[in-house]
């Protein structure tokens, strides 16, 4: 007789929190008490706002929590319908970087879920198949996100939402993107009333105002009142970690020979001493405060050293996305050491190679210095450090108040703005697009909104007034009537009107634009159209760190061919301004 092996008992089922904790372990991580915390938090329900410092982890502490609730309803087996997490990031760079880290531990727990981005240089197949079904992540940015908004059924189609995280909060926070990105959050709320909003930043001094801007104020019954509706919404916290990561602000000062200008922005004076104090062994990032610059900036660099030719390169939001690629890869993978780049790099992206980061000209703030140190040595307590390029002697100053600032712990405060009815105006116009609105409902909705919690219904119908008939002064312009209450409900009047609303919606406007490209070649990006109305035919310009020459403006193309030699020339971008 053969006796029976006794069986091993059964292990218990790990908990979805456990399950991201073996994910941790597999990959040899611990996870930071802060983003416990975090996890935690979202688990009991809580909205709230992670500080830490950058290159913290602060992405897998907002994220966690929601990847276990969909763990815990993938239970019973298959995938899930309908979208769970939407994240929201101000710079569309970052999206891919993004997609990928959110993925990550999805794939490699062989979850059913699905992540995707939704941005302007997604492809056109991808955005067919979203009209259908969206995947269980979102990664989109604010102005995508209110392209959403305008669909028909938006609120069916967000109706499953549990989540949205909201990066860079910090950046977003004091601009009327981020009243952009409010408004859409209260609309949210609306379609999905159990949604969960959990905002990233870096150190802020006014953490709680910060958190109230995120998490929006509770709504109160219509009673006719016009001040403020009730107070900040409960369960909404905030999650610090203790992350020392000191920052090194250095100064690179001319030589015995040369002094620094008094005036000027470019700052080429300095480049023979930039250039000597490079090592293009060392992953570098050069930062600079605009687009015309980096422009300026790599071209004199690599008319000085040819030779860096092959592990140098350029980084700007016009350029080709495939060249923006492509250089953000070969950050990754350390085949590129220099890269010139503008803001389109100091938020929100991992290149762990990055070793040294230079700020050409001005800081223009603190927390814009300590952001871009952060691409620096991108791991938690490293220190990082910033080599900062007077462009003028006056800048040394303003180098030396950020050091001390820092060095004081003193971040300046990040408030968002108050009421700015010409974004409420175009949210009128896109709720109107997305299934339509009953007006006093959306006042109550609106006033949710941090920035607009005082908003008077004299304000309110002010903006109404402007989207309908076009105010006191436009009524006579069919363009500016928008919408039209049909039976109490407030819809958009007609197609063009909705597709003119699509094509310009959200708060970035420059001058128009248009392509750029090689004859019978690749595309290069985009230009403004105002520079290439001044230029003649073969004349010599700098884009895309290359010199070409202009051949042709037909079909809203700017044609041009490859140039050799060296030119001052370079595109000028405007800027961007604010639409009415």
């Amino acid at each position: 007789m053969v006796e029976a092996l006794a069986s091993e008992p059964a292990r218990p089922r790990l908990t979805a929190i456990g399950q991201v904790e073996a994910w941790f372990a597999s990959r040899g991580w611990t996870p930071w008490a802060f983003q416990r915390d975090s996890w935690a938090a979202f688990d009991a329900g809580s909205s709230g706002l992670i500080e830490v410092a950058t290159g913290a982890g602060k992405t897998y502490a907002a994220y966690m929590g929601p990847l276990a609730a969909m763990i815990d309803e993938c239970e019973g087996g298959g995938a899930l319908a309908g979208v769970r997490v939407l994240y929201v990031t101000p710079l569309r760079a970052v999206t891919r970087d993004i997609e990928k880290a959110l993925a990550l531990p999805i794939l490699e727990m062989g979850l059913a879920l699905t992540v995707e981005g939704r941005t302007g240089d997604t492809s056109a197949a991808t955005r067919a198949r979203q009209r259908d079904r969206l995947p269980n992540v979102l990664v989109t940015t604010p102005e995508s996100l209110s392209l959403l908004l305008t669909r028909e059924k938006a609120c069916e189609m967000f109706s499953t939402l549990r989540c949205v995280i909201v990066d860079e909060w910090h950046e977003l926070l004091c601009s009327k993107r981020g009243t952009q990105v409010e408004l859409a959050l209260a609309r949210l709320r609306r379609c999905a009333p159990g949604m969960r909003t959990w905002a990233m930043s870096a150190t802020l001094p006014n953490r709680e105002a910060a958190l109230g801007a995120a998490v929006g104020v509770e709504a109160e019954e219509p009673t006719g009142t016009v001040g403020p509706p009730g107070t900040q919404r409960p369960r909404a916290v905030v999650v610090t970690g203790e992350m020392h990561r000191p920052i090194v602000i250095e100064s690179v000062l001319p030589g015995e020979d040369s002094r620094l200008p008094w005036a000027g922005h470019l700052g080429l004076s300095m480049l023979p001493d930039v250039v000597a104090s490079l090592d293009a062994e060392v992953p570098t990032i050069i930062f600079t405060n605009t687009r015309s610059q980096s422009e300026r900036w790599f071209h004199a660099i690599q008319v000085l050293r040819p030779e860096w030719s092959a592990v140098m390169a350029l980084h700007h939001g016009s350029i080709e996305r495939e060249e923006r690629e492509r250089v953000e890869a070969g950050l990754k993978d350390g085949s590129l050491r220099l890269v010139v780049a503008t803001s389109s790099l100091d938020l929100g992206v991992d290149f762990s190679p990055v070793e040294r980061v230079y700020q050409i000209g001005s800081p223009k703030g603190i927390a814009r210095i300590a952001q871009r140190a952060g691409r620096a040595s991108h791991r938690p307590n490293v220190a990082c450090r910033i080599l900062c390029v007077p462009t003028h002697a006056l800048e040394l100053f303003e180098i030396d108040a950020a050091r001390r600032a820092l060095l004081a712990g003193e971040v300046e405060a990040r408030f968002a703005p108050d009421k700015p009815l010409d974004v409420l105006a175009q949210h009128l116009v896109t709720c109107a697009l997305g299934g339509g609105f009953v007006a006093d409902e959306l006042f109550q909705e609106v006033r949710t909104a941090w920035s607009f919690r005082a908003l008077t219904r004299q304000e309110f119908d002010w903006a109404l007034a402007l989207v309908e008939r076009g105010g006191g002064t436009l009524a006579a312009y069919p363009e500016f009537c928008r919408v039209r209450a049909q039976g109490g409900l407030y819809r958009v009047v007609g197609a063009r009107i909705a597709q003119l609303h699509r094509l310009n919606v959200g708060t970035i406007v420059g001058d128009a634009s248009v392509d750029i490209r090689y004859m019978n070649g690749p595309s290069l990006g985009r230009i403004d159209e105002g520079f290439i109305a001044h230029l003649k035919e073969n004349e010599r310009f700098v884009f895309a760190g290359k010199v070409v020459r202009f051949a042709a403006f037909r079909d809203l193309v700017a044609y041009v061919r490859p140039a050799k030699g060296s030119t001052l020339n370079t595109v000028l971008w405007p800027g961007t301004r604010l639409p009415i």
